[in-house]
């Protein structure tokens, strides 16, 4: 099991910052990618970004490349996603997950989440 718990997010106006923070714990050493999912009101989840704990290769959803990077501390078992540039249309509870292999069964974890909230 992996246990995952996001913090930072909050309240911003358009045009500004904000910075999340997952950290994971329990049996991190089979987790080979972490990641960071939105869903806004009356959406589904959708990815934002992922990164592969291992090598760091990154992926982005295409409206966030250029204004969000996630990043990772292998040493504090923490992945972090910087959302620069936010719109009103950034708003949404913003979930970590964790996936991890484990005897070739794929296993996804969640965090309780998040909430974003940008103003126009």
């Amino acid at each position: 099991q992996v246990q995952l718990v996001e913090s930072g997010g909050g309240l911003a106006q358009a045009g500004g910052s904000l910075r999340v923070s997952c950290v994971a714990s329990g049996r991190t050493s089979s987790t080979y990618e972490m990641g960071w999912y939105r869903q806004a009101p009356g959406k589904e989840r959708e990815t934002v970004a992922t990164i592969n704990w291992r090598v760091g290769s990154t992926y982005y959803a295409d409206s966030v490349k250029g204004r969000f990077t996630i990043s990772r501390d292998i040493a504090k078992n923490t992945v972090y996603l910087q959302m620069n540039s936010l719109k009103p249309e950034d708003t949404a509870v913003y979930y970590c997950n964790a996936a991890s292999l484990v005897a070739g069964n794929q296993n996804w974890y969640w965090g309780q989440g998040t909430q974003v909230t940008i103003s126009s």
